[in-house]
């Protein structure tokens, strides 16, 4: 299975009155699992009553939400961490410092190395769509983000690219993409 990204063809001039037109890519979000279907999935893998990860379920993001507010780095076992971050204006005086400088608060999830790799390792699949929405062009690869190759589709803009992988499908949806400041935010 891979992840499907977008590439769409947007203008990405900053001056008014100028076009300049480049692909932007940006994640092809599937739709939210519920925690039902979580519970049910868990259910089966484990072997556990649905009632029992139930349970343990609301116990542990109630624990989450109590530590990761209080301040603490709170571990999710084979995911990684949530922590509370901070925007903040500085200022010059100590007697300055107040809770109104703080202009925003989020949680940051951190996530271990073991998830890191398969993420890396695992394919992406592109759509690219032109300013009209019309896709032309699908580039399919296996390849992992450090080794610079690509698989492209040598087909050109016809849409016809080759594909690997399960050829599975998982629901609709899009997503914005978000901030990319690289600090594994979560807003």
């Amino acid at each position: 299975m891979g992840i499907k990204v977008k590439a769409i063809e947007r203008n990405v001039s900053f001056e008014k009155g100028k076009q300049k037109w480049a692909y932007v890519m940006q994640a092809d979000l599937y739709s939210q699992l519920g925690a039902s279907k979580v519970i049910e999935e868990a259910a089966v893998r484990s072997g556990l009553p649905k009632a029992v990860i139930n349970a343990g379920w609301s116990a542990i993001g109630e624990v989450i939400a109590a530590w990761a507010t209080e301040g603490h780095s709170v571990a999710i076992p084979g995911l990684g961490s949530l922590r509370f971050g901070l925007n903040s204006t500085a200022v010059d005086d100590v007697n300055k410092v107040s809770t109104s400088l703080i202009s925003r608060r989020y949680i940051i999830f951190v996530p271990n190395t073991e998830i890191k790799k398969e993420l890396e390792e695992t394919s992406i699949n592109i759509t690219c769509y032109d300013r009209n929405g019309k896709v032309v062009k699908q580039v399919t690869s296996t390849d992992t983000p450090s080794d610079g190759g690509d698989d492209n589709n040598p087909s050109g803009g016809d849409g016809g690219g080759s594909s690997t992988g399960d050829g599975g499908s998982q629901g609709g949806g899009s997503g914005t993409g978000g901030s990319g400041d690289g600090d594994g935010t979560v807003e």
